[in-house]
């Protein structure tokens, strides 16, 4: 079983969006949430995932030996999320051999080349697919 981790924080909008569009097109697969603070974690269990955990040290632990890390563009960037990616989290992050399938956001500062202005559905529909691609 592969381990697809969602990392999220501030409200876990978009966390909860994914795992929720996890779930519908993989009903099969498990997923993690990890949010950087309880709200957010707690939106992604509500929407489906099957574990949760909170805080720096279950990021940055879990991020070790996973398969799959989804979430916003911004958990690379220390500072992100209003502060809540800590250098800890952002370098775990990296530094895993996961693959990464990341949302460009402009809100934390981060303009990615190439790629097209898409409305958050899109993003997370076009995360989604990414992955089930990946897992065929």
């Amino acid at each position: 079983m592969k381990k697809i981790l969602v990392i999220d924080g501030q409200g876990g909008g978009l966390g909860k969006a994914l795992v929720t569009n996890i779930k519908k097109a993989l009903p099969e697969v498990q997923v993690l949430a990890l949010g950087t603070n309880a709200l957010a974690t707690a939106a992604m269990l509500k929407a489906g995932a099957h574990q949760g955990a909170t805080g720096e040290h279950a990021i940055t632990w879990q991020c070790r030996d996973a398969d799959f890390i989804l979430g916003a563009a911004g958990i690379l960037v220390t500072g992100a999320m209003l502060g809540e990616v800590s250098p800890s989290i952002a370098t775990a992050i990296g530094m895993s051999p996961a693959v990464k399938i990341l949302i460009p956001s402009d809100r934390c500062g981060l303009l990615i080349a190439g790629t097209k202005p898409m409305s958050m559905e899109e993003a997370i529909q076009d995360t989604v697919a990414r992955l089930q691609n990946l897992l065929k």
